[in-house]
C-alpha cells in the first residue's frame, strides 16, 4: 500500500439509529435513539461497537467472528432478523431512514439485544444432529468415501451457522413454542439426507410428532431471513416428502399432501370438495356440512359431478410417472426441481433474455 493511500482518511457519515433497550430483571423496556459519526463502510455491528465504546457502555449484544460465520450477532432490524455483521448501513443512511434495532423473536430476552439461546439448543439437540452410520468399515483401515454427487442434496443444509434468524421469524413457533422450528428441522434433513446415515426412518418417525414437520405454516419467512441461503422451508418440504415415501403418513398434513398429489395426477388440479373427507375422514366431513353449504350458496364450491379436468392433464400424469420411473420420489424430486430452477436462472442471467413463458 502506498503512503498516499495510507494518508487518505475514510469518508464519514452521520448514522442515526434506535435501539430497544430491555432489562429482564426489572422488565423495563425503552426505545433509545443514538447518533454516531462512522465511516461509510460500517455495518450495523460496527455502529453498535461505536455506541458501546463512545456513548453507552451498558449496551448489550453478542458478537464474535464479524465475518458471517459464527452466527452470534443475530438481531432484528425494523422487525426482520439480520446478522449485524452482514448489514451495511450506507444505503440505509442515504435513504434517510432511521432503523429500529431489537432482540430476535421467539426467544426470551436476557438484556437489550441478547436472547437466551437455550430453547434454541434444546430443539437442536432433540433432532440428534450427529451421524448414525450403519455401514461396515472398509478393510485395511481405508477411508469410507461418498461421492460429491451423493452429498449434494444436503449442500444447503450444511451451510447453517445456527444464528437463529429463521427461528426469530417463525410464525408456527410464535403460535406453538413447542414446535421444533426451521433450524432444527433443516439440521434434521442434513442427516436424513446424508447417504452415510442409516437411521433416516427412525429420525422421520420422531420428526412426525405432534410438534414436528407438519406444523410448519409455510410462510417462508425463515427462508427469506436466512443469511446463508439454507432455505429451511425447503428442508421441511424434503422431510415431508421422505416421510410419505417411507409410508409415515399418519399426520393430517401428510394425508393432505398425498391427496394433493393424487388430485393433481388424476384431474390436474386440487379438488377441494374432496379434501376434507380424503384427509380427515367422513365423520369430520359430515361435521363440516353446514359450512360447506354456506360456501356453496356463495358460489365457492364447484359441483362435484362431473369432476373438472384440466386441459392437458396428461402432462401432469406423465410428470408423475416420470418421477417414479427415475426413482426421484421423496426428497430426490425436490432436489431435482431445485437444480432445474437453478439452471433456468443461470441461463437467464448469462443470456440476458427473459425466461420462457408456459408455451416456451
Amino acid at each position: 500500500m502506498t503512503e498516499a493511500a495510507l494518508n487518505v482518511e475514510a469518508r464519514t457519515m452521520r448514522v442515526p439509529i434506535k435501539i430497544w433497550r430491555y432489562d429482564s430483571a426489572t422488565g423495563e423496556r425503552a426505545l433509545k435513539e443514538y447518533v454516531v459519526d462512522a465511516p461509510e463502510w460500517v455495518t450495523l455491528l460496527d455502529v453498535l461497537d461505536i455506541i458501546k465504546d463512545q456513548q453507552d457502555g451498558s449496551l448489550s449484544y453478542r458478537k464474535s467472528c464479524r465475518m458471517m460465520i459464527c452466527g452470534s450477532c443475530g438481531m432484528r432490524m425494523d422487525g426482520a432478523a439480520v446478522l449485524a455483521c452482514k448489514t451495511r448501513m450506507y444505503d440505509i443512511v442515504q435513504s434517510g431512514h432511521v432503523p429500529v434495532i431489537s432482540a430476535m423473536g421467539n426467544l426470551p430476552i436476557v438484556k437489550d439485544l441478547v436472547v437466551d439461546m437455550q430453547p434454541f439448543w434444546d430443539k437442536f439437540h432433540a433432532v440428534k444432529p450427529w451421524l448414525q452410520p450403519g455401514y461396515e468399515e472398509p478393510p485395511d483401515g481405508k477411508e469410507y468415501i461418498v461421492s460429491q454427487e451423493r452429498m449434494n442434496p444436503i449442500h444447503k443444509e450444511s451451510l447453517c451457522i445456527n444464528c437463529g434468524c429463521c427461528v426469530s421469524e417463525c410464525n408456527a413457533m410464535e403460535s406453538d413454542p413447542e414446535f421444533l422450528g426451521p433450524q432444527a428441522l433443516a439440521k434434521a434433513f442434513r442427516f436424513v439426507g446424508d447417504p452415510r446415515d442409516q437411521s433416516d426412518v427412525d429420525r422421520l418417525e420422531d420428526l412426525n410428532s405432534e410438534h414436528g414437520i407438519w406444523e410448519c405454516t409455510r410462510c417462508y419467512f425463515c427462508t427469506e431471513r436466512c443469511p446463508k441461503g439454507v432455505d429451511p422451508r425447503d428442508s421441511i418440504a424434503k422431510l415431508g416428502a421422505e416421510s410419505v415415501k417411507e409410508g409415515i403418513d399418519r399426520d393430517l398434513g401428510a394425508k393432505h399432501a398425498k391427496w394433493f398429489v393424487t388430485s393433481a395426477k388424476t384431474t390436474g388440479w386440487l379438488r377441494e370438495t374432496e379434501l376434507v373427507p380424503k384427509t380427515q375422514g367422513i365423520v369430520s366431513a359430515i361435521k363440516e356440512t353446514r359450512f360447506a353449504m354456506t360456501l356453496a350458496l356463495k358460489g365457492k364450491v364447484p359441483p362435484p359431478v362431473p369432476p373438472h379436468v384440466a386441459q392437458d392433464v396428461e402432462e401432469s400424469r406423465k410428470l408423475y410417472d416420470l418421477v417414479h420411473e427415475q426413482g426421484r420420489d421423496g426428497a430426490a424430486g425436490i432436489v431435482q426441481g431445485e437444480r432445474g430452477i437453478a439452471r433456468m436462472e443461470y441461463l437467464h442471467e448469462t443470456s440476458g433474455e427473459e425466461p420462457p413463458d408456459a408455451d416456451g
